[in-house]
């Protein structure tokens, strides 16, 4: 196959709420591809209308992500553009996009990505918390033995961790960070640029009594401080099995 006859896979950012964080390159390639690929057509065709699109639509999510592959993979080999979208932000950021851009690049389809909001990146700058170093997990295990764990696995990283979670299982979440990595300083980022946009600033300590207080709604981003500097020097001390200090 002619490479200069393929069409291109455009991984394409949309508003994580407020639509006017759209970029107008964004909306230019949503209009001009063939088809628009999106996690739920319902969501999309709201976006869309708001903004004059007429491209088809079709679904692209994870229960048909290997059969729709092949069918999309066939439309770009053919020489048409493809845009894909998830229901808010970046694709391939806790959705099933990945799937169809590694089969993409196999199949030594171009694939462009078009920038834009991000709910991890808007957490972070509003969060005051340190973002020279950070770390995105998503979402975590839903089970308490496996995300034990995990969050383990993560008590030693300086860097700030950022995850995903829904309104029911915040408190948990929150719980299991507290008794794992210590009362350490976080924020919550709810329903971010949307109307009623909320971001708590406390311990973890503090942030667990709000939303046992009052359970919150809407889409979650937390933003936990990375290990204090004291508390790596205490785990070293003790994997070496003794005094890290020295004598003259």
């Amino acid at each position: 196959m002619d490479d200069s006859e393929a069409g291109t896979l455009y991984i394409v950012s949309t508003p994580i709420g407020n639509l006017e964080d759209i970029t107008l390159r964004a909306v230019r390639v949503l209009k001009e591809v063939g088809v628009i690929a999106a996690e739920d057509t319902r969501h999309t065709k709201h976006l869309c209308a708001h903004f004059g699109i007429a491209t088809p639509l079709t679904s692209y999510h994870d229960f048909n992500k290997e059969e729709k592959t092949a069918v999309l993979l066939e439309r770009l080999r053919s020489g048409a553009d493809v845009a894909l979208v998830s229901d808010a932000g970046t694709p391939v950021v806790s959705d099933p996009g990945y799937f169809l851009i590694t089969r993409s690049i196999a199949a030594g389809i171009r694939v462009v990505p078009l920038p834009g909001p991000s709910a991890v990146l808007a957490a972070l700058a509003a969060s005051g918390l340190p973002s020279d170093s950070f770390r995105f997990e998503g979402f975590l295990p839903r089970k308490d033995g496996p995300r034990s764990k995990h969050i383990e696995s993560l008590r030693e990283d300086s860097a700030s961790l950022i995850l995903f979670e829904s309104p029911h299982r915040i408190g948990k979440l929150l719980a299991s960070l507290r008794a794992i990595l210590g009362n350490r300083r976080a924020v919550l980022a709810r329903e971010l640029t949307k109307r009623f946009e909320d971001v708590r600033r406390g311990t973890l300590d503090e942030l667990l009594a709000q939303v046992q207080s009052h359970p919150p709604k809407g889409e979650i981003t937390l933003v936990v401080e990375g290990a204090p500097k004291r508390q790596r020097l205490d785990q070293s001390e003790k994997k070496s099995g003794g005094d890290l200090s020295t004598t003259a």
